[in-house]
């Protein structure tokens, strides 16, 4: 009996432990999804290493989200990275290995590259800006609107911001 406990307790334990969590490595994925998208749009052949290198630095200059722009970093994409880890997308990306796997093998060489995570969507028709802090209004004013309220002070300030360009957008 203590056998078959113990053996159901292993294999629950063993099952959990395989479930993937949805967001692992989700930036990474998105990115080479995104990439290899544009690849096959441009007319280039994914098993061109180095027309995929120039669709990710190109995708990277061009990207604005924060989360997306720091795992270019981390991949030696942008400008300023220091470090060069493009051909170890690129070669499994010209195997035709599935953006899943291509971020899992990224993620043994480095694994900063799957602790990114995109942030939570902020719906504007459900939040009280009032109770928002300063810092999360800044942030809807930046992603939402490209906005960055110069000559806001106060609180009240960005509340009237984003009201403003809310009503602005719903027009």
């Amino acid at each position: 009996m203590k056998f078959q406990l113990f053996l159901a307790i292993c294999l629950s334990v063993a099952v959990v432990s395989l479930a993937k969590d949805p967001k692992d490595c989700e930036v990474c994925k998105k990115v080479v999804s995104k990439v290899i998208d544009s690849v096959k749009a441009a007319g280039n052949e994914v098993t061109d290493q180095g027309a995929v290198a120039a669709e990710l630095k190109d995708y990277c200059a061009k990207t604005h989200i924060n989360k997306e722009n720091r795992f270019c970093y981390y991949l030696g994409a942008t400008e300023d990275a220091a470090t060069g880890l493009i051909n170890e997308m690129t070669g499994p990306v010209s195997r035709f290995m599935p953006p899943a796997a291509v971020c899992s093998k990224l993620k043994k060489k480095d694994s900063q590259l799957c602790e990114l995570q995109y942030d939570e969507e902020i719906d504007l028709s459900t939040i009280d800006l009032s109770k928002q802090r300063v810092k999360v209004l800044k942030k809807i004013l930046s992603e939402k609107f490209g906005d960055a309220c110069k000559g806001c002070l106060e609180k009240r300030d960005f509340i009237k911001r984003i009201e403003e360009l809310k009503s602005r957008d719903e027009l």
